[in-house]
């Protein structure tokens, strides 16, 4: 089988288009760089749509967080601790182990945008409740970048704005939200590319990958498993989520270039890359 025959039966597998069954012997180059970046699809689908969802509860919360009532500030400070206090793989299994024994045990939890019933099984597959866990977590990180943003804010600015009447949501639209992004966007950015490397561990949780519809790990572990080496597969991921960071640095500076368009370019901050060694 010619390597171009290999990309098109395996490129769209991990989304259910192409072969269906897996290679079993004489693994090839080719298939492992193919299935592995097919996989990736599965990454980049938790990553964005996480960050998506999670930017907009991360400004909510961020506000909330910096209100003077307490009924509003509380909550808010309780969400950001409880799930920057606790690691993610750990919130994982809890939310797997949720969804599938309170159904069982006949009670209903409202979480706002979804009710978990004995009807909402598809809550325990990757594709839901992965994605749900990753909505969270980076909206309480997120939330705190914003939150710290928010009070960086120049008084200077929002004097201005009073000054030209601007009042309520009209104040915040066009003058403390812009200014809070452009603060908080290189702290972000670092976030971001941290969660798409946290898609990682969706592999390792209790969600399992419906009809072996897996991430990048799933291919490279089994890749792993049937060669009885490493040292070709994981690399290979690796340098995929490389280059995933290389996009996402190069997406998130062109936003950040667009925040910032009104200073002057030697004086824009610019976005550099900050690993975080723990989370």
């Amino acid at each position: 089988m010619s390597c171009l025959q290999t990309i098109q039966d395996y490129a769209l597998r991990s989304v259910g288009i192409g072969e269906r069954l897996l290679p079993r012997s004489d693994f090839t180059l080719c298939e492992q760089v193919t299935l592995i970046g097919s996989g990736l699809i599965w990454n980049v689908y938790f990553g964005a749509l996480a960050l998506l969802f999670g930017f907009f509860l991360a400004t909510a919360v961020a506000l909330a967080r910096s209100s003077h009532l307490w009924a509003v500030r509380k909550p808010a400070e309780w969400f950001i601790f409880l799930f920057r206090g606790s690691p993610l793989f750990i919130q994982f299994f809890l939310f797997y182990e949720a969804f599938v024994l309170l159904p069982k045990s006949g009670i209903e939890l409202n979480l706002l945008f979804v009710e978990i019933t004995a009807d909402t099984r598809w809550l325990t597959r990757a594709w839901a409740g992965a994605l749900i866990v990753l909505f969270l977590n980076t909206a309480a990180y997120s939330a705190e970048i914003f939150y710290g943003a928010l009070r960086s804010v120049p008084k200077g600015d929002i004097e201005a704005a009073d000054a030209y009447g601007l009042s309520g949501w009209a104040k915040f639209r066009r003058v403390v939200w812009p200014t809070m992004l452009r603060l908080g966007w290189p702290a972000y950015t670092n976030e971001a590319i941290f969660l798409f490397h946290a898609t990682a561990l969706v592999y390792f949780s209790g969600f399992p990958a419906w009809q072996q519809k897996g991430d990048a790990l799933y291919y490279a572990n089994y890749f792993a498993d049937k060669t009885f080496n490493p040292f070709v597969p994981y690399p290979i991921a690796a340098v995929y989520f490389i280059l995933l960071t290389l996009v996402i640095i190069f997406v998130f500076g062109l936003i950040n270039r667009r925040l910032n368009r009104h200073i002057a370019p030697t004086a824009r901050q610019r976005i550099r890359f900050r690993p975080n060694l723990l989370r």
